[in-house]
């Protein structure tokens, strides 16, 4: 055998899905660069280009999930309230700088200058007026600064993941129960974030996070691009890390113990510790793509983490191809846009005649018959479906 063929190949040669990944999604951003409001072309709307945005942050959340589930074998159905602490998160300072620089307009033609913390009370009372109260709750002590802010981005999602991540895992608690676990510290997290007592407005929600502080002079089209950029290439280093991780040996042991967990643990491999480390580092991942989604959203409220939505993203990681990086980008990408599309008054409804088929009620169920569908006829997804195309060309 010759020295060249001896030779260990590339990461990138034992994955060209990657360099093929990167290449489609750099020709995507760089078109809709160049056509958005932002360049003057106006071919895409500024609305458009956010929605596009948080497509691609969708997209990042659903290749967290992927590894998790796919390649780890643990269905978590928590994953999406991880992106929508990350979104509480950075909001929480976008909310308070806003508000702290309409306050500060507001009190700078006073005779007597505000005192600081006339200024502090006149924030709470514009920010939690809403919910009867003008005091900062605790939790919002370090939402004047920038960085810490974007630390707790990816710290409290990951310490929430590693603590129940641990408690879950070393008393064995898989399959479905595991499943059932995850729900409710969901389902937990959404209902204490509805209380008004929360400290993040109960049902209201942190609003108007699309305003950037700093950038008051720039169009909402300059910011929509810069955001969209950025949830580029967010996903486009989120696809590379798990395409290592999935392609290491660690890869290999995780998607051992996918397909049979008590042989690893026979084999001497602590289980345990590997699992809490994919659910941790996929937990950060989705926490990342909260803070780049809910700029682009405008608002955040309880809703957005309640179990439903981490069982949609389980849907769109489902019908994209679990196990394949590429398939839940593709589940992901689809099922949004088509949602955007149906819900929008996009699709045109069905009239026949004795009905109307409204697809703002009917896409719901479109959206449960497609997941049927798919896990009967094609259990391995789209992407699957698109494998076995590429090995018959």
């Amino acid at each position: 055998m010759s020295e060249t063929h001896m030779q260990p190949r590339t990461f990138i040669a034992r994955n060209p899905s990657v360099l093929y990944f990167l290449a489609a999604l750099g020709v995507f951003t760089a078109i809709v660069t160049v056509l958005s409001d932002a360049t003057g072309a106006g071919l895409i709307s500024t609305s458009f280009v956010k929605t596009l945005g948080k497509t691609l942050c969708l997209c990042l959340v659903a290749i967290a999930m992927d590894v998790v589930w796919g390649y780890c074998g643990i269905l978590s159905l928590g994953h999406f309230a991880f992106f929508g602490i990350g979104g509480y998160a950075i909001g929480m300072w976008l909310m308070y700088a806003r508000t702290e620089l309409i306050v500060a307009e507001s009190l700078a033609g006073q005779v007597i200058p505000p005192t600081p913390q006339e200024i502090s009370d006149a924030i709470g009372n514009q920010i939690f007026g809403v919910v009867g109260s003008s005091e900062f709750p605790t939790i919002w002590m370090f939402a004047d600064s920038l960085f810490v802010q974007l630390a707790l981005v990816v710290l409290v999602p990951g310490l929430l993941a590693l603590v129940f991540g641990w408690l879950a895992f070393r008393s064995r608690v898989t399959g479905v129960y595991l499943s059932i676990l995850t729900q409710a510290m969901t389902l937990a997290l959404a209902l204490y974030l509805f209380q008004n007592d929360s400290g993040l407005r109960g049902n209201n929600g942190l609003s108007g996070l699309q305003n950037i502080p700093g950038f008051e002079d720039s169009g909402q089209d300059a910011i929509s691009i810069a955001f969209f950029l950025a949830s580029a290439l967010a996903l486009a280093l989120g696809y590379v890390l798990f395409a290592w991780i999935t392609d290491s040996k660690l890869g290999n042991i995780i998607q051992a113990i996918r397909d049979d967990e008590s042989r690893v643990r026979f084999l001497g491999y602590h289980v345990e510790s590997y699992k809490l480390f994919v659910f941790t580092v996929t937990a950060i991942v989705a926490g990342i793509a909260g803070a780049l989604y809910y700029p682009q959203a405008g608002i955040i409220n309880p809703a957005e983490i309640a179990p439903i939505a981490s069982i949609y993203l389980a849907v769109w990681v489902a019908i994209g191809g679990r196990g394949r990086l590429y398939g839940a980008v593709i589940g992901a990408a689809l099922v949004s846009l088509l949602s955007s599309w149906f819900t929008g008054g996009g699709a045109p409804n069905i009239d026949l005649g004795f009905y109307v088929v409204q697809w703002v009620d009917w896409w719901l169920v479109l959206l449960g018959l497609t997941f049927v569908l798919v896990t009967l006829f094609a259990p391995k997804g789209i992407a699957g479906v698109f494998d076995r195309l590429v090995r018959k060309s």
